[in-house]
């Protein structure tokens, strides 16, 4: 315990109240750079000799000019880092894969870089907390320094979910806003003749200026049905994709239309007069909202010079005879 005492003797005649506090979290530093090579340690993948083993000139022969299926994936190079940046569980990466599927970012290293950006904000903001402490430790307290701290660094980590979130909401009510008009469209190809498989893909193509989003949605279902995947998983994938529960609606009623054998012309034809019935009632909702809204605003910002103006007088007169009384 001497041995201890000195030591906090030393650091906070050097260093000041803070030198232990300062010696723990450098500690604390060191070891998490110790730990991370043995973290981020990632065995090699056997298959990955093959690749190298095949010429670049044998493989521009072999895959000439073709339009691109996937994601080209951008950023930095995460892959050695995958342990250490995604979740190991199956139901945990799963979750949070759909969460960024359904805000738009379905490149297969989305997660990763997602728990990426959290670490990164959370020791940046974490860095410049320190900073701000160091450069005002004469008047910080303990407190106040945990606090300046920890809580750039919290906001640094909760960032990225944030925005994922708020493009979620987004993405979802861009899909919402389209969904009607797209289902006219198809109501009017599918009366003209087409295949369902058909006016899905003329329907992608029409609505991509208005509505990229769900343009692209459209877009993939086509190119899934054309791969030869299964209608009904086609359309049931493309519902949890867009996590909304109209076109989950949609979904279930094109697929209880093939199911009995139904006219899908006029499956499409109620559904789309429900959706445009929905779409007036949330403008309708959103409209009833706004009175109630400006309410704080009127309060705020015309109440208290209207009480000024009428009463204002009167209180001034009241203390010139008060002081004229005394």
């Amino acid at each position: 315990m001497e041995f201890v005492d000195t030591i906090m003797t030393w650091l906070t005649d050097n260093f000041g109240e803070f030198g232990p506090m300062y010696a723990v979290g450098l500690l604390g530093f060191l070891l998490i750079l110790i730990a991370l090579p043995v973290m981020l340690t990632k065995e090699k993948d056997p298959f990955s000799r093959l690749d190298k083993t095949v010429p670049r000139e044998d493989k521009k022969k072999a895959a000439p000019d073709q339009p691109k299926l996937r994601y080209e994936e951008k950023g930095p190079n995460l892959d050695k880092f995958a342990t250490f940046l995604e979740p190991q569980d199956q139901a945990g990466y799963s979750a949070a894969q759909l969460q960024l599927v359904q805000a738009g970012y379905r490149n297969k290293t989305a997660v990763r870089t997602y728990h990426f950006a959290q670490f990164t904000l959370a020791i940046g903001f974490m860095i410049l907390g320190i900073i701000y402490v160091l450069i005002t430790i004469d008047t910080a307290t303990t407190q106040s320094t945990l606090m300046t701290i920890l809580i750039p660094a919290g906001a640094g980590y909760y960032l990225p979910s944030y925005w994922v979130q708020r493009r979620l909401q987004t993405r979802q009510a861009s899909l919402m806003d389209g969904f009607p008009d797209a289902l006219d469209l198809m109501l009017v190809c599918v009366e003209a003749g087409q295949s369902l498989d058909q006016s899905i893909l003329r329907v992608a193509e029409e609505i991509k200026p208005s509505f990229p989003d769900l343009a692209e949605e459209f877009g993939t279902v086509a190119n899934e049905m054309k791969a030869g995947k299964d209608r009904v998983n086609v359309l049931k994938d493309m519902a949890e994709r867009a996590g909304s529960p109209d076109i989950s609606a949609f979904v279930t009623v094109l697929v209880q239309s093939a199911s009995f054998g139904t006219s899908i012309s006029d499956a499409l034809r109620v559904y789309s007069e429900e959706m445009r019935d929905k779409r007036v009632m949330r403008a309708e909702e959103k409209a009833n909202k706004l009175p109630t809204k400006l309410t704080l605003g009127t309060m705020m910002f015309t109440l208290p010079p209207l009480l000024i103006i009428l009463i204002g007088p009167s209180i001034y007169d009241i203390v010139v005879l008060l002081g004229q009384g005394r």
